[in-house]
C-alpha cells in the first residue's frame, strides 16, 4: 500500500493553481509509492485562500508561511512565490528539515543561490528548481537524440523566449518590473527557462557578452496608488521608475566549444509565450516550439540525399519519456502535465533516497550565468561564468 506524504504550498497564484492541480491528480495517472496529501495552503488574503483551498482541496490553511514550516506534519514545501521570498523560505524550510518544491528563478543573485545550496545540503533534503519545461516529452527527445549521438557534434544553440504582456505603456509597475523583487526583467524570468535547457541538452555555458534595453522607464503605480487626480487643468498619473530591463539579448560561449544565442523580451507584439530552441550540429539538428510542445522536428544527415529534410515527430507514442500514462498516441498533451511530471519524480526521489534534477546546485549554475550576462551587458566586456 503507498504511503502518504504532506505538503504545503506557499503562494496560491499563477505557480500556486498549476502546483496544486499536479500534486492532487498525479497518483491518478502514475503509480506513485508516496502519494502527496494537500496538507496546508499559505496566501496573504484568508477569504480568497479560503476559495482557494476549497477549490484545489487544501486540508488547512495558514497566511504565516514561518507557521507552516513550524508543523510537523508538513514533509513538503512547495515555494511558489515570487522570487524575492525564495531565499529566506528555502533556508526556514531546510533547516526544519522540510523538502524543497521551488519555482525559478531560484533567487535574486548568486549569493543569495549559494546559501539556498548550502542550506539544502547541510539538511540532506531533497531540493527541486521547477523548470517543468524539461519534462515535455517532446525536450525529453531532444535530449535523447543528442545522447545517442544522433545530430553529432553540436556546434549551436539558437533560444528565444517572447512575450508582450507589459507592451502597453499603462501596464502598472508590479513586482515583475521592480529589481528588489524580481531581481531582473525578462532575463531572470525568461532566459531562466532558455538557460536550463541550454544546460541540459548543451552543457554548461562558459562566457557570455549580453546587450539589455528598457522601452519604457516610468509605469503607473499600481493598486490606489495608481489614481489619477487632478492637477490645475490637466490629469496627472502617479509613477514609478521600471528598474529592470525590458529586453535582452545574451551570445554565450558553452564548455563544449558550442555557441549559443538568447533572445528574451516582454515587447514582441502578439507574442504570448513563444518558447523556442534550434540545435544544430555536425550530423543532424532540431527544433522546438513550446507553442507545438509535443511535436520535435529533426534533421538527420544520416537520412539518404534524397530524403533528406526536417521531419516532425509528434512524441506521443509511449515509447517516450511519461506519455504511457496519459492517452493513447496521438491524443496530446499540455503545459500543466510536465508539472505533474515533475510531482512524480520529486517524490521517488524522496522516496529512493535519490536526487532530481533540476535541483538547486542546477539554480546556482544557472544563476551565475544570469548574473554574468547582467555584467557583461553592465560593461559592455565579455564575462567569464567562473568568475561570478
Amino acid at each position: 500500500m503507498a504511503q502518504t506524504i504532506n505538503v504545503a504550498l506557499i503562494g496560491t497564484k499563477f505557480m500556486g493553481k498549476a502546483h496544486s492541480n499536479a500534486w492532487k491528480n498525479a497518483p491518478h495517472f502514475f503509480d506513485m509509492n508516496l502519494r502527496p496529501v494537500l496538507k496546508v495552503a499559505c496566501g496573504q488574503d484568508e477569504e480568497s485562500l479560503k476559495t482557494f483551498a476549497a477549490n484545489w482541496g487544501w486540508e488547512n490553511i495558514e497566511t504565516d508561511w514561518r507557521r507552516i514550516i513550524e508543523r510537523p506534519d508538513v514533509d513538503i514545501v512547495d515555494i511558489s512565490v515570487p522570487q524575492h521570498l525564495h531565499h529566506e523560505i528555502a533556508i526556514a524550510a531546510a533547516q526544519a528539515g522540510k523538502h524543497i518544491f521551488c519555482e525559478k528563478p531560484l533567487a535574486l543573485n548568486v549569493a543569495q543561490a549559494r546559501d539556498m545550496l548550502a542550506a539544502v545540503q547541510a539538511a540532506g533534503v531533497v531540493h527541486y528548481l521547477n523548470h517543468n519545461y524539461r519534462r515535455i516529452p517532446a525536450v525529453m527527445l531532444a535530449k535523447r537524440l543528442i545522447e545517442e549521438g544522433r545530430i553529432g557534434r553540436i556546434y549551436h544553440w539558437r533560444g528565444a523566449y517572447l512575450q508582450s504582456w507589459i507592451a502597453d505603456p499603462n501596464f502598472p509597475l508590479i513586482w515583475h518590473l521592480r529589481k528588489e523583487t524580481a531581481g531582473s526583467g525578462p532575463h531572470g524570468d525568461l532566459n531562466s527557462h532558455s538557460i536550463d535547457l541550454a544546460r541540459f541538452l548543451v552543457g554548461d555555458i562558459k562566457s557570455v557578452v549580453a546587450m539589455t534595453t528598457n522601452f519604457i522607464k516610468e509605469r503607473p503605480l499600481p493598486g490606489k496608488g495608481a489614481a489619477t487626480f487632478s492637477a490645475g487643468s490637466s490629469s496627472v498619473t502617479e509613477k514609478g521608475e521600471v528598474t529592470v530591463e525590458d529586453a535582452a539579448f545574451l551570445v554565450a560561449e558553452f564548455e563544449n566549444g558550442a555557441l549559443g544565442s538568447f533572445e528574451v523580451t516582454r515587447f514582441a507584439t502578439g507574442r504570448k509565450n513563444y518558447h523556442t530552441f534550434e540545435i544544430y550540429g555536425s550530423q543532424g539538428s532540431l527544433l522546438f516550439d513550446l507553442e507545438r510542445m509535443n511535436e520535435l522536428q529533426f534533421f538527420s544527415e544520416a537520412d539518404p540525399a534524397y530524403a533528406q529534410g526536417f521531419r516532425t515527430i509528434l512524441a506521443t507514442e509511449s515509447a517516450h519519456a511519461y506519455i504511457k500514462n496519459w492517452w493513447p498516441p496521438g491524443h496530446i498533451i499540455g503545459y500543466e502535465h510536465e508539472f505533474h511530471h515533475a510531482v512524480v519524480d520529486f517524490c521517488q526521489a524522496i522516496e529512493t533516497g535519490g536526487e532530481i534534477r533540476p535541483n538547486f546546485e542546477d539554480g546556482l549554475a544557472e544563476t551565475r550565468v544570469l548574473d554574468a550576462a547582467l555584467r557583461a551587458a553592465a560593461t559592455g566586456q565579455r564575462v567569464s561564468v567562473a568568475d561570478v
